[in-house]
């Protein structure tokens, strides 16, 4: 089931004040969620964030208890919605959803494309220095949905698997081999044709894979 649906407009992001899409709000009721994201919703830099391929964004409720036991005295900080997710649920993590994941979340058909890459942004919403360490040494990225079939999504909808590609990678996996120092060509290979996966993270493996098989 989803537990919340979040959405926010571009607002300045203390303390410079950048434009930032980070803050979000719970959104009372049905919200149409099409191609290019959530009805409502806005992003500051689409280069990193937004898009066909990053339409809509997941977060388990469930890291938040990680952000509590490493940062106590801002416990009260970590909810849901507040590191700029639009979708909460908790069940799903990176462990067990895996990249081309198609899912039902109300009327609306979503895949999975990708991990979110954590930003310095993050660091900034909770006034920690480190916050973007943790995430990416944890892998707590949370991930990214295209729109297969608009339509509405709202807090208590189903969210429901319908289809999993027959070799599938875990998005764990997935962050593990990107992050690894020097991974196996063979897997590299075999994340970077995965069905679904989003186009810009295909290059940066195929680029990477290249790197590997002229300085191998």
């Amino acid at each position: 089931m989803i537990d919340a649906v979040f959405a926010g407009g571009v607002r300045p992001l203390p303390p410079e004040g950048h434009p930032s899409g980070i803050v979000k709000e719970a959104v009372a009721g049905p919200a149409m969620l099409g191609p290019e994201g959530l009805e409502g919703d806005a992003q500051a830099d689409r280069r990193v964030h937004g898009g066909p391929d990053k339409a809509l964004h997941h977060y388990p409720a469930e890291h938040y208890a990680v952000f509590a036991a490493i940062y106590p005295d801002s416990a009260s900080r970590f909810v849901p919605g507040s590191i700029g997710e639009n979708v909460s649920t908790t069940g799903w993590t990176e462990e067990n959803v895996c990249v081309g994941d198609v899912f039902r979340i109300g009327e609306a058909r979503v895949q999975v494309t990708q991990p979110r890459s954590p930003c310095w942004k993050i660091n900034h919403r909770y006034g920690l220095e480190d916050a973007l360490q943790l995430v990416a040494e944890r892998g707590i990225t949370g991930w990214y949905y295209r729109v297969l079939e608009a339509g509405r999504i709202a807090a208590g909808d189903a969210f429901e698997l319908l289809e999993r590609n027959a070799d599938a990678v875990t998005l764990r996996r997935l962050w593990q081999v990107t992050r690894s120092h020097r991974p196996a060509a063979e897997e590299l290979s075999r994340l970077a044709w995965t069905p679904g996966l989003s186009e810009g993270w295909a290059e940066k493996l195929r680029g990477r894979l290249e790197w590997l098989r002229q300085n191998g």
